[in-house]
């Protein structure tokens, strides 16, 4: 399979490559780069991809649980690209501190390498003693070699505490974050036209793995009638694979997650769903899982503080999984993926419909200024405690309060009803409730428009425009070699 999108991702590698090769002949040409992102969302595939397409010397090493990894790390180096790697067949290192000090030695001086170590937590303890070893390989070999040292891991928490104040690695290496595939890349992977990518993204999250199932220009119903039909399909274990990593079946955590999974926004409810948590519970449960970013707790956005804070799953997929596959495993165990599909038929509109908020509000942030209407620092909603006024989309200077409202909108994502003058109406009366200020209105549709009293309107081809390529510049690059 061609490897499709993530061409952000490979600008910024390339620039660190870059940067290594303008070093070159300094002191401390070296540069380390952490990258870090949730398990399944396609680290080492981009990695892999852009060693390739570097064509410079280089060792990719990935740790594994359960294995010897010195000697896995020597192996992997005596058959990589790197000169005279043979060493390491020759001569093993007896630990980590002379396995780094060898490698450096037969890193070029005269031309860019790339180092990579995969998984690195497996190799991290509490004591921080590899870390230590590392740290002290980069500050007195490492870096003073032209390569471009890339750390990966999917423990977001341990990642995270190799660069903190304190530890030995701290700001040793610029830190990176691997999101998922946005819209537009799941639109060349799935084959599907614009509003369809949105659908085949709430449901994938932009995973890869998952992505790659997507026959070309097969519609949502048609991919989950197979996948569900699969026991060990990515679509139904990769969520549970995530979540078995980080969370047991009955920690809080789990227990807060399938709560809002189910739909519940506000504490109470969560907290009730939860099976009735004490709030300090609730509320180091909900700490832990913002920490992670897994779940987000947001505040309306308007012109006076509120506190009805909302929480919401970040990960589409994971969302999609709590809501409609995680409660109904057995079933999908006895091959009755046809009555899971039938209930995700009967909920799919209403859930998309609150789930497409988030990614539309980013697609916004991506596309304006357009059509007249401004970009902003903060797009978000505005609710009320009793839900009698809500507005998809707040534009403003700022979060939650703002000093300025720039625009208000709402979103329609219907198959067969077009935003029409009624859901116009309902706008204004809202907005009514939010300021007295003439404030711009725009609509989000997936079918259409058929009122023109509109400041601006938007369609799923304008939204999945935001995430393409600008410009030849913003395209996939061609690396150069060294």
């Amino acid at each position: 399979m061609d490897f499709i999108g993530r061409w952000r991702e490979l600008r910024t590698l390339e620039s660190a490559l870059d940067g290594v090769r303008a070093g070159i002949g300094t002191s401390k040409p070296g540069r380390c780069l952490i990258l870090r992102g949730r398990r399944r969302i396609g680290k080492s595939a981009l990695v892999e991809e852009f060693t390739q397409l570097s064509e410079v010397p280089n060792v990719f090493y990935t740790s594994e649980i359960g294995s010897d990894p010195l000697a896995e790390f020597s192996e992997t180096v005596a058959h990589s690209s790197l000169p005279d790697a043979e060493i390491f067949s020759e001569a093993l290192p007896a630990n980590w501190t002379a396995a780094l000090r060898q490698l450096a030695g037969i890193l070029p001086d005269n031309q860019p390498s790339i180092v990579v170590l995969d998984e690195l937590p497996y190799l991290m303890d509490e004591s921080g003693a590899f870390e230590s070893v590392l740290q002290r390989a980069w500050d007195r070999e490492l870096c003073r070699k032209p390569v471009l040292l890339i750390l990966i891991g999917s423990d977001l928490a341990m990642m995270a505490a190799l660069t903190s104040y304190g530890r030995p690695f701290h700001q040793r290496g610029t830190e990176m974050r691997l999101g998922p595939l946005d819209p537009a890349d799941v639109a060349a992977m799935t084959g599907t036209d614009a509003a369809a990518a949105f659908d085949a993204t709430l449901i994938t999250g932009g995973l890869p793995i998952i992505c790659a199932r997507w026959r070309s220009g097969e519609d949502v119903w048609d991919f989950l009638s197979r996948e569900l039909a699969d026991p060990v399909s990515p679509l139904i274990v990769s969520a549970q694979l995530s979540l078995a990593a980080e969370f047991p079946e009955r920690s809080l955590p789990r227990q807060v997650l399938s709560a809002i999974g189910s739909g519940e926004r506000t504490f109470a409810n969560i907290a009730r769903a939860a099976g009735g948590l004490a709030n300090t519970s609730l509320s180091r449960a909900l700490d832990l899982l913002m920490d992670k970013g897994i779940v987000a707790g947001e505040l309306p956005i308007s012109l006076t503080p509120s506190k009805d804070r909302r929480y919401r799953i970040t990960d589409s997929y994971l969302r999609f999984w709590l809501t409609f596959l995680g409660p109904y495993l057995p079933e999908l165990d006895r091959l009755r993926g046809d009555l899971t599909v039938d209930r995700i038929r009967r909920g799919w509109t209403s859930w998309r419909g609150r789930a497409v908020e988030p990614l539309i509000r980013d697609s916004l942030a991506r596309l304006l200024p357009a059509e007249g209407i401004p970009s902003v620092p903060a797009i978000g909603g505005y609710w009320t405690r009793t839900n009698d006024v809500e507005i998809d989309i707040v534009g403003a200077d700022r979060e939650p309060v703002a000093k300025e409202l720039a625009f208000l909108g709402s979103i329609k994502w219907l198959e067969n009803s077009p935003f029409d003058s009624h859901d116009l109406t309902a706008l204004q009366n809202h907005r009514f409730r939010l300021t007295a200020d003439p404030v711009p209105l725009i609509a989000i549709s997936r079918s259409g428009i058929t009122t023109p009293h509109l400041d601006a309107a938007f369609t799923p081809n304008d939204l999945l425009s935001a995430w393409q390529p600008r410009s030849s510049k913003e395209k996939a690059p061609q690396i150069p070699t060294a």
